[in-house]
């Protein structure tokens, strides 16, 4: 194997071209890995804990791109010429007719004076930095960026709420404004329905959803996961409610995130009580009912639950809809299929939200869940720890995207998991995402059913059936499209939830024995 590396002065790139470019590099013919990214501390650390020492990586500054390649000894050179081709692409993509590329913000500004959003994707050290110039400047911003203190965002939060601006992030990863998806963002048609979501890919989940419902999308607010924190005490949500609320295209309004601080969750749903407009709630986890405020309902079924209200507040008659209820037959199905000691579930997503919803349905039955996502500290396992009992990991939490590109973009790590959990004969079932869309990788069921097969195989092989159940969030118009996706996966022997909601009810029902 020979190692080639290469520093380039001065030559910034943003983080989401990175994942896309590494993820690119990565599926290279002869590549055995290729790492590219800015020189800052932290990816220095990566490159050092998977055995990159060089003074060239050392000596360099976080305005340097890093370029790291190992590959088989006859096919470094045309390793090297492939990854130069993937960023000549990018460099001539965005010299094209239809972009400009700009170096500083006040160089965009100067040119653009009209523009009032900024979506920021830099290294989380100069992000606040970035966000507060486009502040400043009169503009709102969308922070993609993570690694933000909580200081700084604060900070930011509240310099925005006094220009009468907005501040959606950081680590905010989907927005849909006025039609145009940022960040990962499905195709959805417009509507009257209004999302403000802590959480990116269940806002993802609502707009699909209600797209799947007969609904439309009026706009779609990300706040970042921190928002409604006791610390930041829910300043965007809040400002996201008020801006919908004075939307005239705007009906119904949806809000949707992981549990709140109690204190917080008050001042938001006050806030929503004070609205002029229909509110729906969902706090993944919460046990809530109740609002107290007439316009406001709390939904606390799921996803699917909380968008069919919102499109049938919306106007849509619910005689209509095709609300894909659970499939009893199906679950009676591969009950028969598994083996007595086939008692578990593996949940590998790429969506945190996604997560968090198939592993909320498990809690409902089961005691035994762990994740590292779980809040009881007592079932809480490392990203790279063994699974154990009923396990589901959040795949694009920080431990495991640490200098790594998102699974969405990158899902090399979730392959190895998928074929690493069917050696486990307790194993039923295996439960997985794929999210497509905007920023998403161009084929993610196509490039994940090797390693389904491979597993489906290694259970045959013992005499044991592995029950692959998938949820594909997308839609008819993204690219690729839902439809496609879903035969590939039915072509390879994977079951099909209809929604997040009901894969986590099949995964659940599938491995009940007896008299659970």
């Amino acid at each position: 194997m020979t190692r080639h590396i290469e520093i380039r002065k001065n030559t910034y790139l943003d983080s989401v071209s990175l994942m896309s470019m590494s993820t690119k590099a990565n599926a290279v013919e002869g590549v055995t890995q290729a790492l590219l990214g800015m020189a800052t501390p932290m990816n220095k650390e990566v490159l050092a804990n998977v055995g990159v020492n060089d003074s060239a990586v050392d000596e360099a500054r976080p305005s340097d791109l890093m370029i790291v390649i190992d590959a088989d000894d006859d096919a470094i050179e045309a390793a090297i010429a492939a990854v130069n081709d993937i960023l000549a692409r990018k460099d001539k993509k965005a010299g094209g007719a239809h972009e400009v590329r700009y170096r500083t913000l006040d160089g965009a500004f100067a040119e653009n004076q009209d523009t009032n959003l900024v979506l920021i994707s830099v290294n989380g050290a100069f992000a606040a930095r970035e966000a507060r110039k486009a502040l400043n400047a009169g503009k709102s911003v969308m922070i993609f960026s993570d690694n933000v203190s909580v200081e700084d965002e604060l900070s930011l939060k509240h310099l925005a709420h006094e220009k009468g601006l907005i501040v959606m992030g950081p680590d905010c990863g989907t927005a849909i404004i006025n039609g145009t998806g940022l960040a990962f963002a499905n195709a959805v048609r417009r509507g009257s329905i209004g999302v403000v979501g802590a959480s990116g890919t269940g806002s993802q989940e609502v707009s699909v959803r209600v797209h799947d419902f007969g609904g439309g999308i009026s706009q779609l607010i990300g706040t970042g996961g921190r928002d409604l924190s006791t610390d930041i005490g829910g300043i965007s949500m809040i400002d996201g409610i008020r801006a919908l609320d004075a939307d005239p295209e705007t009906k119904v309004i949806v809000l949707i995130s992981k549990p709140p601080a109690e204190e917080v969750a008050e001042k938001v749903l006050a806030v929503a009580g004070a609205a002029s407009k229909p509110v729906f709630v969902t706090f993944l986890g919460s046990d809530r009912t109740e609002s107290g405020h007439d316009n406001v309902t709390m939904v606390t079924a799921g996803t699917k639950p909380l968008a069919i209200a919102a499109v049938v507040a919306s106007g849509i008659d619910e005689s209509t809809l095709d609300k894909h209820p659970l499939n009893i037959p199906l679950i009676e199905e591969v009950r028969a299929k598994l083996a007595p000691e086939q008692k578990y579930i593996r949940g590998l997503f790429c969506g945190g939200t996604l997560c968090d919803e198939s592993m909320f349905a498990a809690l409902a039955k089961y005691d035994n869940v762990y994740s590292n996502i779980q809040k009881n500290p007592a079932y809480r396992i490392g990203a790279m720890d063994a699974s154990k009992e009923h396990t589901f990991l959040d795949m694009g939490d920080d431990d495991f995207t640490n200098g790594r590109p998102h699974p969405m973009i990158d899902p090399s790590l979730r392959l190895q998991r998928i074929v690493q959990e069917a050696d486990d004969p307790e194993v039923g079932v295996i439960a997985m995402d794929f999210v497509l869309g905007f920023g998403s990788h161009e084929d993610p069921v196509g490039v994940t059913i090797p390693a389904i097969t491979e597993a489906k195989a290694k259970a045959a092989a013992r005499g044991q059936h592995l029950e692959i159940l998938g949820y594909v969030l997308g839609t008819d118009l993204d690219t690729p499209a839902l439809a496609e996706q879903v035969a590939k996966l039915e072509a390879a022997g994977v079951t099909i939830a209809s929604s997040s909601t009901n894969l986590g009810l099949l995964a659940r029902e599938f491995v009940a024995k007896g008299d659970n």
